[in-house]
């Protein structure tokens, strides 16, 4: 599931594409996948393909969080969680450095 969000996001030409384990460090999931774009529209994009690629595989969602006014869109699978960042965002919260002791899986610039 980690692996096709990811390949679904490099088809909508998604920037700085990251999966890291995360189960050594995090109680709630196994998988975080993490991207950015540049603008509200790409955005929007990436997010339905991930959607529509996932729901073809017959998997939804937990729970979906953000707006694209935000900058920020999150997708709750569970055992992996999707976000996709507008650069500017990314780089504020700095998911990556909160996250850093977890174990890069796939990295994609």
């Amino acid at each position: 599931m980690a692996h096709k969000a990811v390949e679904a996001a490099g088809g909508k030409q998604a920037q700085d594409i990251v999966l890291l384990d995360v189960r050594g460090i995090c109680s709630f999931s196994d998988y975080f996948v993490m991207c950015n774009a540049e603008s509200s529209r790409q955005i929007k994009a990436i997010y339905d393909e991930i959607m529509h690629s996932l729901k073809n595989d017959g998997v939804l969602p937990n729970h979906r969080e953000g707006s694209l006014d935000s900058g920020w869109l999150l997708l709750d699978y569970g055992d992996v969680i999707v976000h996709i960042f507008a650069a500017i965002e990314r780089d504020y919260y700095q998911m990556d450095e909160l996250w850093s002791q977890a174990s890069p899986v796939v990295r994609i610039q």
